[in-house]
């Protein structure tokens, strides 16, 4: 199972240490080793500013395909749709999570870690759709959206477009 993670956080802080929404795939990593699976995460949209240098050794040291927030740009979708195809094949299932996070604060207010810089929607529309197109895509879930902190109901608005987008 492949793990894709939209996301301004990593989400492998040690569980054994900390106990909030920054552990759910260390957890899973930890689960399927001591099964003796391999761990597949490929998380992108990470915010280096809001990650520690340990959590960017951490997801060195699992291989996870990383890129960063201000790595995705109209001129690089090209080839970070070429690293997503090549993790694909490598997997017989995804796990895609969306943290909606990842999308700038002015397109979505309604998180509780609002992004300075953030993946714009229309950046992230066509990378969602590759995953989609694989056929292989048989979980999603949408974590951080807040509508106590939304703003005119814009961060609904552009979860509901994903879930669009995803499930139709």
């Amino acid at each position: 199972v492949g793990n894709i993670n939209f996301d301004a956080h990593f989400a492998l802080r040690d569980p054994a240490h900390v106990h909030s929404s920054g552990t759910p795939f260390a957890q899973i990593a930890e689960a399927g080793v001591a099964r003796g699976w391999p761990f597949r995460y490929a998380c992108l949209g990470v915010s280096r500013a809001s990650n520690t240098r340990a959590l960017f050794q951490r997801a060195a040291e699992l291989e996870v395909l990383v890129r960063e927030d201000r790595e995705i740009r109209e001129s690089s979708l090209e080839t970070i749709g070429a690293e997503l195809d090549a993790f694909i094949a490598g997997c017989d299932a995804l796990y895609l999570t969306l943290d909606i996070d990842v999308l700038p604060a002015c397109e979505a207010p309604g998180v509780s870690a609002p992004a300075a810089r953030g993946v714009p929607l229309a950046l992230l529309e066509p990378l969602l759709e590759r995953i989609k197109s694989s056929g292989k895509l048989r979980l999603i879930d949408f974590a951080e959206f807040n509508p106590q902190y939304d703003i005119d109901n814009r961060t609904a608005r552009v979860v509901a477009r994903l879930i669009h987008l995803l499930t139709l």
